[in-house]
């Protein structure tokens, strides 16, 4: 789950992390007062979207008058926000930042992940923050300095003090550093947090350390127990089907394709979509029904399946082991009699009671193609959607 830059500064607060002045408004009307509350003859207006590269999209001006403040505010609210990391559609912007301008000496980068290599929460560090960490990433990896934590271990503040002295951070500065990294560490391992990360993280010509923006995902499998961190979520952010999915208990990801995927568990889905697209297919959806598949899920997965307006056809692939796949052979039928599935299907089963569920399928008033093998299936949805 993803939330908003204004939001993860509220976290970063509770947690004694240092941030600029802002306020958050919701019209243009507001932009004045909170220029005047700020005070300062420099401010930032930030859109609030669930996307990073906001900079290069245009959601990120720097104004120098109230008047600038208006216009801006003026120009974003109500629109949709492209960035390079949201679809052609962009994403809607409800809500602004209005924060104090900074006199920034220097900017950094400061994040937190899992390393599923080392098995360890990793920490990245580099002195090259702002716009372009990416690149920095993936041209000059050797700016990145990278400190693993034992997740049964602890971070303490002789390790803030090594990444410190990496960064060319010492004196006055560095209490307030180990302050923020001690603060993200602890917002990560208490919150169920799969990536958090201070992008940039500034040094003002006052000797302040500030964390300019915010990104906190968290982990979806643990989010029932942050009761206070689901309340942030904004649905206006979510793609309408994937949030549909989430209420039925399905994982969905719309793609481009012209495939419709069908799959039970994360891994089956993706070597699915692998070979539809290494025989020629391309797949419209990312869609796992999870391991304790029922005719109610079917049906909605077929529902989600058949609004992707390029489908031409559906692949599903079942690995029956919790689940029988007579079971699952009856669901399927029951869900394309509620639905009114039209498009050319292609079922594999495999797993218990495989044999049963497919002659179960081939015996059905529909017409339903059947493999147990999933190239042999592959193939055949790749050429019924030609």
């Amino acid at each position: 789950m993803h939330i908003h830059e204004y939001q993860a500064k509220e976290i970063f607060r509770q947690f004694n992390i240092q941030t600029p002045e802002s306020i958050l408004i919701n019209n243009t009307l507001e932009s004045v007062h909170a220029c005047e509350k700020l005070g300062g003859n420099l401010w930032v207006v930030k859109a609030q979207v669930h996307a990073g590269g906001r900079g290069k999209g245009g959601g990120v001006i720097l104004c120098k008058t109230k008047e600038a403040v208006e216009l801006a505010c003026d120009k974003l609210l109500g629109t949709n926000l492209v960035t390079p990391q949201t679809d052609s559609k962009g994403l809607p912007i409800e809500k602004l930042l209005i924060e104090s301008g900074q006199n920034i000496e220097q900017e950094l980068y400061l994040g937190l992940l899992v390393d599923r290599q080392t098995q360890k929460i990793t920490i990245l560090a580099s002195t090259e923050g702002g716009m372009d960490i990416e690149k920095v990433a993936s041209e000059t990896p050797d700016k990145i300095i990278k400190f693993g934590v034992d997740p049964l271990g602890d971070l303490d503040s002789n390790d803030c003090a090594y990444i410190a002295r990496e960064l060319g951070i010492s004196g006055n500065l560095l209490e307030q550093f180990t302050n923020t990294l001690l603060g993200l560490y602890e917002i990560f391992t208490t919150k169920d947090v799969s990536l958090i990360e201070i992008n940039p993280l500034i040094i003002t010509d006052e000797e302040k350390i500030l964390a300019l923006d915010g990104k906190i995902d968290f982990d979806d499998n643990a989010i029932y127990r942050q009761e206070d961190i689901l309340s942030m979520r904004d649905t206006s952010q979510e793609e309408e089907k994937e949030i549909l999915a989430s209420e039925h208990q399905l994982n969905y990801i719309s793609l481009d394709g012209t495939i419709g995927c069908m799959v039970n568990g994360a891994g089956l889905a993706m070597a699915t979509m692998d070979l539809i697209e290494h025989h020629g297919g391309s797949p419209a959806n990312f869609l796992d029904v999870g391991g304790g598949t029922t005719a109610d899920r079917v049906a909605k997965a077929f529902e989600l399946i058949q609004t992707e307006p390029n489908v031409r056809g559906v692949l599903v692939n079942i690995f029956g082991g919790i689940v029988r796949c007579d079971l699952i052979a009856e669901g399927i039928i029951q869900a394309i009699e509620r639905v009114g599935l039209v498009l050319p299907i292609v079922v594999r089963l495999e797993g218990t009671n495989a044999p049963k569920g497919l002659e179960i399928l081939n015996e059905s008033n529909f017409s339903i193609h059947t493999e147990a093998d999933l190239t042999k299936a592959a193939l055949k949805i790749v050429e019924l959607s030609k």
